[in-house]
This record gives C-alpha cells, sequence and structure tokens, in this order.
C-alpha cells in the first residue's frame, strides 16, 4: 500500500473515531487524548520540525548555489513574490465575494456577548522588512526565525558561487546536508500515518459535533472559497502559464496536501512538500529550495481567504454593512500584513484582528470563529503550501530558457 493511501487512512479513521468519542464518550475521548492521540501527533509534529530550520538552510544555500548567476536569484525573486501577492490579493477577493453572496453571517442568532479576544501587536511590514538581516544567525537558527535563516543561507550561497572551487568543501557539506536530511524525511514518514491519526483524532474529537453545526454554513464558505481558489486560481496557473496538467499536479502533489491538513503548519510540512515537488512534479531543486521554504514564510493565501470570510461573517452577525472602500482596505491590509507578520505564533488569528481593526468591526468577533478555527486552519494550510508548490512550478517553467542545462 502507497504511503499516501495510509496517511488518508489514517485521516478518515482519526476523523470518525473523533466524532464517535465525542459524541458517545467524551470523558473516555479525555483519556484517550491524554495517553494516546496527543502524544502520536505531537511525536509526529516534533520528528518534522526538528528537520524544519536544518532543510531550509541546506535548500535556499544549494539552490541559490545551484543558479549560478546572481542575476537569476533577483529575476527568481520578484516572480515569486509577484505571484504571491497576486494569488493574495485574489484569494481574499473571492472569500470575500462568496461569503457576501451566501451570507453565513445572516443563517442563525449568535450571541456575541462576553466574546472576548486578545491579540498580540503584530509587527509592522517595515520593522518585518528590517528584522530580516540577522545579526545573531546562530540566535536565528535557534529561533527558528524564518525569514533570517532565509537571508543567512542566500547569503552563503551566494558566496559559494563567488568563491567557485575555493567553497568547493562547503559546497560539498551542503550538498551532502541536503541529501542526509531528504533521507531523514523519508523515515519519519514512516510515522506519518499514525501521527495524522492522532493529530486529526484530536482536532476533531476536541470540537465535536454541537461546534461543526453551529457554525456549518460559516465552515461551508471557507472550504468553499479554499477549494475555488486551488481550482481556479492555482489551476490557471499551472496550465496557462507552466503548461501542466491541473488535474496531475493536484494529484501528484496530494502526499504534501494531506500531510499540511493534518499537521496545520506550512513550515511543519516544508519538508515532505519539498520533497514532493521535486520527485514527484520534476521541480529542479535549484528552484524548490528557493521559492517552497520562501513561501512557507510569507505566502498565506488560505489564511487570507479565511480572513475574507470572517470580516463579511462578523460584520453580518453585527448588523455591520461595509462599504465598497472598506472592502478595498481589507483586500490591502490582509495583502500587505501577510508578509508583514511571518512568522508570528497564531498568524491567522493576530491577522484577523488587524483586518477588523483596519474597518472598525469589533475584534471581539473573533471570539465566534475561534472554536473552530482549528478545523478549518488545517485546510487552509493544506491551500497555502499547495500554492506554494504551484508557484515553484511557474518559475520553473518560465525559468527553463535562462538556464542551462545542469545536474540540480
Amino acid at each position: 500500500m502507497k504511503l499516501a493511501t495510509k496517511i488518508i487512512i489514517g485521516l478518515i479513521l482519526g476523523a470518525i473515531t473523533g466524532l464517535i468519542l465525542n459524541f458517545t464518550s467524551p470523558d473516555l475521548f479525555e483519556t484517550l487524548n491524554t495517553f494516546i492521540f496527543a502524544p502520536l501527533g505531537q511525536i509526529f509534529l516534533n520528528l518534522i520540525k526538528m528537520l524544519v530550520v536544518p532543510i531550509v538552510f541546506f535548500s535556499i544555500t544549494l539552490g541559490v548555489a545551484g543558479l549560478g548567476d546572481p542575476k537569476k536569484l533577483g529575476r527568481m525573486g520578484i516572480k515569486t513574490i509577484a505571484f504571491f501577492l497576486v494569488t493574495t490579493a485574489i484569494a481574499i477577493v473571492i472569500g470575500l465575494t462568496l461569503s457576501s453572496v451566501i451570507q453565513p453571517g445572516n443563517a442563525g442568532t449568535f450571541n456575541t456577548e462576553g466574546l472576548e479576544f486578545e491579540a498580540n501587536e503584530a509587527p509592522s511590514t517595515v520593522d518585518t522588512l528590517l528584522n530580516i538581516i540577522p545579526a545573531n544567525p546562530i540566535q536565528s537558527f535557534a529561533e527558528g526565525n524564518m525569514l533570517q535563516i532565509i537571508a543567512f543561507s542566500i547569503f552563503i550561497g551566494i558566496g559559494i558561487t563567488m568563491l567557485g572551487e575555493k567553497a568547493s568543501t562547503i559546497r560539498k557539506f551542503v550538498e551532502q546536508g541536503n541529501e542526509l536530511m531528504m533521507y531523514l524525511v523519508n523515515l519519519i514518514m514512516k510515522f506519518a500515518p499514525y501521527g495524522t491519526f492522532g493529530l486529526i483524532a484530536t482536532a476533531v474529537g476536541s470540537q465535536g459535533y454541537d461546534a461543526i453545526k453551529a457554525m456549518g454554513l460559516y465552515m461551508f464558505v471557507v472550504v468553499l472559497a479554499l477549494v475555488v481558489h486551488a481550482l481556479i486560481t492555482y489551476g490557471s496557473a499551472v496550465y496557462f502559464i507552466a503548461k501542466y496538467n491541473p488535474i496531475t499536479f493536484f494529484k501528484k502533489f496530494s502526499p504534501a496536501m494531506t500531510v499540511a491538513f493534518s499537521t496545520s503548519s506550512s513550515n511543519a510540512t516544508l519538508p515532505i512538500s519539498m520533497e514532493t515537488a521535486q520527485n514527484n512534479l520534476k521541480i529542479p531543486k535549484a528552484i524548490s529550495g528557493f521559492v517552497q521554504p520562501l513561501g512557507a514564510t510569507i505566502n498565506m493565501d488560505g489564511t487570507a481567504i479565511m480572513q475574507g470570510v470572517a470580516t463579511v461573517f462578523i460584520a453580518q452577525v453585527y448588523g455591520e454593512s461595509l462599504t465598497t472602500m472598506e472592502l478595498v482596505t481589507v483586500v490591502l491590509t490582509a495583502v500587505l500584513a501577510s508578509i508583514g507578520t511571518a512568522g508570528v505564533p497564531g498568524v491567522g488569528l493576530i491577522l484577523l484582528a488587524m483586518v477588523l481593526s483596519s474597518v472598525g468591526l469589533p475584534v471581539a468577533g473573533i471570539g465566534l470563529i475561534i472554536g473552530i478555527d482549528r478545523l478549518l486552519d488545517m485546510a487552509r494550510t493544506a491551500i497555502n503550501i499547495t500554492g506554494d508548490a504551484a508557484c515553484a512550478l511557474v518559475v520553473s517553467e518560465t525559468e527553463k530558457k535562462h538556464m542551462e542545462p545542469q545536474k540540480l
């Protein structure tokens, strides 16, 4: 049986187990969750997270060094960031449109009394950009500051390229380090079906049927927007720009999407998404190693969709109407904030707090969606990493005419 099939079976069994236990015996669920489900999921997450920092360093360093000409790095960087900004804007427009048409906030009566939500203040876009250059790379590695690790890796990669033969030993070390990380990914993935089972059983069992039912239409709109964005936005980019069959793209990338769904973390899924893109989609390592780690850090289309739907939903619940200018403000704020708050824990809800404040809606309204946000976060993450892979495929196709034949 293929690993992807085992992971899907683990996901389905986890969801069924969580729902049944929540419905029939919450006390038994708490016991099993404490001693079985949560430990299984946490072990799997920790195993993957253990590899994230070294993989980002090795892959980006090797990717930049493999490009050879520093001009290629600048060209790829512009294409990558442009793709991320455009697709994020499209994503939030889709979310705003569907929620305005379906109106999930008018579907029932929601109790808004006593709702409290305290969001940490997110750093501004300017502060984030200024902090990209690490004052202490060792500290950046220890803290897992992805933007700083990426910046440091780019400098190392450029240095290896410019020094040529003088840095051949370092280059070989980076190449071997990258191979070692890929081997460890394959090793850890054998545990993935069990980790997925534990993570999904915990997520579904702790939320329960009542929470899902109460917010059913809101969840439906978010998931519908995610599907529409994946099929139309990514599908079109893959088909028209990358000249690749979208159905084949989604099918070949599905193992990574399944892992992303269970972990709810783009960074944690990065090792698997890169391996899947390189092996299944045949994206050159130099491009995959640059685009996907950057995307896992700053590209959040799924989160942007949630912000669009949640903003309109909360406005409807509170009986507020958003003007066209306010909707434009939501789009601009969310797109800029998606880069400005890169790497902040709980980034989705922090971004939403910023968006709501920008159009004068009560931030406390986030309390309505916190209950089922964990479930939707799984779907958002799957879309986020799919966008990274689609971007890598697009960049790969557009870079073909510039790249010399070389072993990547």
